[in-house]
């Protein structure tokens, strides 16, 4: 069985190995597109899913990863939506209820990495959708990685 879940792996850019048989790349979506500049973008996850309502039970993970789409202000067709993802209006709840159900399939003890980038919500406007302050992180750029940890 996998140990770690990538909640919204996108085009699993940050992952060593985009294959990694330990994970399951879970996203909302699924597409094959030729961005801008030329480069293919592959949204391939191994399950379509919504990083709101994980079709996991409690408890099934020791790693979870939560890279949400960060941006609300970029066009449903655009090279930035087609990539990273968009964010709706009710963008606080929508991520508070990510943030709990990757809570929820992790198991006690278990470790959350969360991924986010500030170019247009700020990190402390989503600690405070989240209600949880974090273990450590880093602080310099604008985008954040984050660590929590399951009671």
């Amino acid at each position: 069985m996998e140990r770690v879940l990538d909640a919204c792996c996108g085009s699993r850019m940050f992952w060593f190995d985009k294959q990694n048989n330990d994970a399951v790349f879970m996203d909302i979506r699924q597409l094959s597109d030729t961005l801008c500049d030329g480069r293919k973008l592959e949204v391939n996850p191994d399950l379509i899913a919504d990083f709101k309502n994980i079709p996991f039970a409690d408890n099934s993970f020791y790693l979870v990863v939560f890279d949400p789409p960060h941006l609300t202000k970029v066009g449903d067709a655009s090279w930035l939506a087609k990539k990273y993802g968009k964010l709706g209006q009710d963008w606080q709840n929508d991520i508070a209820q990510g943030f709990k159900e990757c809570m929820r399939v992790l198991k006690p003890n278990g470790t959350l990495i969360f991924k986010w980038n500030e170019d247009q919500i700020k990190l402390s406007e989503v600690i405070k959708a989240i209600g949880v302050k974090p273990l450590f992180g880093n602080r310099r750029s604008k985008t954040h990685w984050l660590v929590f940890m399951k009671d």
